[in-house]
């Protein structure tokens, strides 16, 4: 069925289709939907804390018994001194009071943290089947003891050079992230000179650069991006926005209204609103504030929030990627059958 099963074999599934763990977005019932249709759910588990990752994480084992993947961040913990902090307030005061919100006041303090033991803890106690990661890996330590228990360790690459540097730390596949990609870019070894790589010219140098299979991820959202991917090399994709507007998202309503209406330039790469660059959708703020000296990932949560919790569309944070209008219809596992078989009517 599939000419390349190095993905299905390695990841105990059917189709080489994952689902992109897309934080604040996927759900248990997401999760379980694609992977009792024979793909790899993936849940975003970045901004949980332990406490909510051991309720989700027993919420999925109750939904499917087949393979899903747990993904997390691996940025540095942010610093941030009070001189940067007035001056965001000042550059942002004029969007707080047109938006009619008060402007925070206290300091920023980090809403999550980057993987840690409480983490490892959690999951070497409850193995999950596939563990990923993005801006990186933890220690190498942890690596190891997640392999030990028995969980294949996937992680995002932006370069060639990050996906060498991913294979020679122990990583069993890589994830070629294009510039297309909606949501956090996975970039980590040069934060400030992001090398911007579209997925066609990414991935064919990665699967010649690396032994590992590559999964391809970035504007895939339909059966000929699924073929293209494949014929440049790629073992399987990794798709977020065809999902996001299933039935299962934990997305608000004005999120997916915004990704359902969105098109090839609805988008844009902006650290406004984490303090990462991230594919958004492009909003008059969003464009007014794309020059501000974002506070450091993920504290800019702190100044961006106020914003987003105003009335109306005006401040959306929908992180979707340029594919949105190939995105096929239904709850998550009839997007997921339509992938596969558009897919292999194409591949055909």
């Amino acid at each position: 069925m599939w000419h390349d099963r190095r993905i299905c074999d390695l990841l105990g599934i059917d189709h080489p289709i994952l689902l992109a763990p897309m934080a604040g977005t996927t759900s248990p019932e997401m999760v379980a939907a694609v992977s009792n249709a024979g793909g790899l759910g993936s849940h975003g588990c970045a901004t949980m804390s332990p406490d909510k990752l051991k309720t989700e994480m027993a919420a999925i084992r109750h939904l499917t018994n087949r393979p899903v993947n747990l993904n997390f961040f691996c940025h540095e913990p942010p610093q941030m001194d009070t001189a940067h902090h007035h001056g965001l307030l000042a550059a942002l005061a004029p969007h707080y009071k047109a938006a009619g919100v008060a402007e925070p006041q206290d300091m920023p303090v980090p809403e999550f943290t980057p993987f840690g033991d409480a983490h490892l803890e959690l999951l070497l106690r409850h193995p999950p089947s596939v563990v990923s990661f993005h801006f990186g890996l933890p220690e190498d330590t942890a690596v190891a003891a997640l392999k030990e228990a028995g969980a294949t360790i996937l992680c995002s690459a932006t370069t060639v050079e990050e996906a060498r540097w991913l294979e020679a730390r122990g990583v069993d596949a890589i994830i070629a992230q294009g510039w297309e990609a909606g949501g956090h870019r996975g970039v980590f070894l040069d934060l400030d000179n992001d090398a911007q790589v579209g997925l066609f010219a990414l991935l064919p140098q990665v699967v010649d650069a690396v032994d590992v299979p590559v999964i391809a991820t970035g504007g895939i959202a339909d059966g000929r991006g699924i073929a293209a991917a494949f014929a440049l090399g790629a073992s399987g994709v990794q798709i977020g926005t065809a999902f996001i507007t299933s039935a299962e998202t934990r997305s608000q309503s004005r999120h997916q209204n915004a990704a359902k209406d969105g098109h090839d330039s609805s988008t844009r790469i902006s650290a406004s609103v984490s303090g990462r660059p991230a594919r958004t959708h492009r909003t008059d703020w969003i464009d007014a504030v794309a020059g501000v000296d974002a506070a450091p990932f993920p504290l800019m949560y702190h100044y961006a929030r106020p914003l987003q919790s105003a009335d109306g569309d005006t401040h959306q944070f929908s992180l979707y990627g340029q594919s949105a209008k190939l995105a096929p219809q239904g709850d998550a596992a009839a997007r997921l059958q339509a992938l596969i078989a558009d897919a292999q009517a194409r591949l055909g």
